[in-house]
């Protein structure tokens, strides 16, 4: 048996020495080839099987292309040349596959708030640890849905029921789901750090604060929630937040880097934050940046989180694989259906379910969908999980280094996005090139012909589009001059669904066509593709050569 094992053993040692001399010769030849070639279940929205766990492999194995995957670097480098943040590290995986994850820049570089240069400053590395700011929500949330599946509280309870002394200034009727969807009528949020003299001081502060709005008339992102909520899973378990945590969440997933208040020991590995004169904490670099959660001695529900961008990403793997990572269960499959439904319909914008906050196209851009997952953190970090394309992608960074007045990440954050999203091909019918309308913010992007037509004539031609809906717009038009241009059909925005075929008949005199992509200066979906475009007359084709401004024709 022993030498049956050896045998084994040696045999899988030289499939990995293999496969690692291997893959990246089969990703440069992949790269070669057109994507029409590849099976059409791997393609957007169709991501086919994924991995029960995480594992490195090249983008081919996930459906994914290179080049997009690859512009990221360019993308990020050139954020942090604009200081937009010191540095950051990328995480995106397909199907169980981690097909990139790079780090940029440095986790450390200046010694105060004017920008002094350190002299011993350090490189972000992939397993660099980030204060993940508000991301730590979502832990509380998860927390609090492990103690609902044990029957311990339902989604309708008052959450005085269970913390009495919340009962205070007329929020009797506050719920649990209240806080968990942002609409318990809490205001954003008080200086806690400023008030009381210990973590039970300021907790009872929190719990006792009366609300800006009636329960359940508006949405407000509130820090006060997410910190009740914490309270609350203290208060049902018997355990500090970070004990539960530990216990219940990261230590069962293996997310050995992940924790409340790290250990002088790792401060080294610790992205530095900000440089806080009127917290007398000088440079930030191992402590909770949030000035709340450090009064609360860097454990509250609201963040106090520090994470890697592998260990986040096991987590987002074990939400898309509905509350399980590999052999180990941390919620019910019908508790993740749960928390992924939106409920802020009564919000439209806000949507959010329980604790995840649900198709916010200004992080998630591409991926923004009904479905989609995710969180922000005011560090700089986001993470965006999709379950129809069984994909996450992970933005941290430190853009509060040296200060927190700094450009704003979010611009990095839709472009991480985009990119990764634009790795994932769209199927094209016939495995053809197809006009693709580009991305872009308040651009008009034109693809247009001149024809010569004597006799009625339509235009035909097959389109998938996936763009913000309302807010982008996909027009095709027609006129005699060039000048004066009449839309032909209904303007297309939002989801096509599958490829659609659309035959327009033409206005008489017709001498130009063209289509137009029209986008605000947010959001970007998938893109608009368009087929074939050809225009029919007495039943014959007829020749009809477009230019572009924006468009390109691609396989993908």
């Amino acid at each position: 048996m022993k030498s049956r094992g050896l045998k084994i053993g040696v045999w899988v040692l030289m499939m990995t020495m293999l496969w690692g001399y291997a893959a990246p010769v089969f990703a440069k030849e992949a790269d070669k080839k057109t994507w029409g070639e590849a099976p059409a279940r791997f393609s957007w929205d169709k991501p086919g099987p994924s991995s029960s766990v995480l594992h490195k492999g090249p983008p081919e194995t996930a459906g994914m292309v290179h080049s997009p995957l690859n512009e990221i670097d360019r993308a990020v480098n050139e954020a942090i040349a604009r200081k937009v943040m010191p540095g950051a590290v990328v995480l995106v995986a397909r199907k169980g596959a981690v097909v990139k994850e790079q780090a940029y820049g440095y986790a450390y570089r200046y010694t105060d708030d004017q920008y002094t240069e350190a002299p011993d400053p350090a490189a972000a590395k992939t397993n660099t640890i980030y204060d993940i700011a508000s991301i730590s929500k979502l832990f509380t949330s998860i927390a609090a849905m492990q103690l609902y599946e044990k029957g311990k509280f339902t989604l309708e309870d008052p959450v005085a029921k269970y913390i009495p002394e919340f009962a205070e200034n007329g929020k009797e009727s506050v719920t649990i789901r209240g806080l968990m969807t942002h609409t318990s009528g809490f205001e954003a949020g008080i200086p806690v750090y400023k008030m009381g003299t210990s973590r039970e001081d300021r907790l009872e502060i929190v719990l006792k604060h009366g609300l800006a709005n009636p329960p359940g008339t508006v949405y407000t992102y509130s820090d006060l929630n997410m910190i009740t909520l914490g309270v609350l899973v203290e208060r049902l378990s018997g355990q500090r937040l970070d004990a539960y945590v530990k216990d219940h969440i990261t230590n069962p997933l293996g997310m050995k880097d992940t924790m409340y208040n790290p250990p002088a020991s790792l401060k080294q590995r610790i992205a530095a934050t900000e440089y806080q004169t009127w917290t007398d904490r000088g440079l930030i670099r191992g402590q909770v940046h949030d000035e709340n959660a450090w009064a609360l001695g860097g454990v509250a529900g609201h963040a106090g989180v520090f994470s890697t961008a592998h260990d986040l990403a096991v987590l987002a793997q074990t939400i898309l694989q509905q509350g399980k990572y590999g052999s180990t269960r941390i919620l019910k499959a019908s508790t993740v259906q749960l928390m992924e439904q939106n409920l802020n319909s009564a919000f439209p914008g806000d949507d959010h379910g329980l604790g995840f906050e649900l198709n916010q196209g200004w992080y998630m851009d591409a991926f923004a969908d009904m479905n989609t997952m995710g969180h922000t953190g005011y560090t700089g970090t986001s993470i965006v999980i999709s379950p129809k394309n069984q994909t996450i992608v992970i933005l941290l960074t430190n853009r509060v280094h040296p200060t927190r007045d700094t450009v704003s990440t979010n611009g990095i954050r839709r472009t991480v996005a985009r990119l990764a999203a634009d790795a994932i091909p769209v199927a094209i019918p016939g495995k053809k090139q197809a006009w693709f309308a580009g991305y872009g913010d308040n651009n008009e992007f034109v693809l247009q012909t001149e024809v010569s037509l004597n006799k009625p004539a339509v235009l035909r031609f097959q389109t998938w589009y996936r763009i913000e809906q309302n807010a982008d717009w996909g027009r095709v038009q027609a006129s005699k001059d060039g000048k004066t241009w009449t839309t032909l059909g209904e303007d297309l925005t939002g989801s096509s669904g599958t490829w659609k075929q659309i035959s327009c008949p033409l206005p008489e005199g017709t001498k130009y066509l063209r289509f137009v992509y029209e986008t605000d200066g947010s959001v970007n979906g998938r893109g608009w593709y368009v087929l074939k475009p050809e225009v029919i007359a007495g039943g014959q084709p007829i020749k009809a050569v477009f230019t572009s401004t924006g468009w390109a024709l691609r396989n993908r």
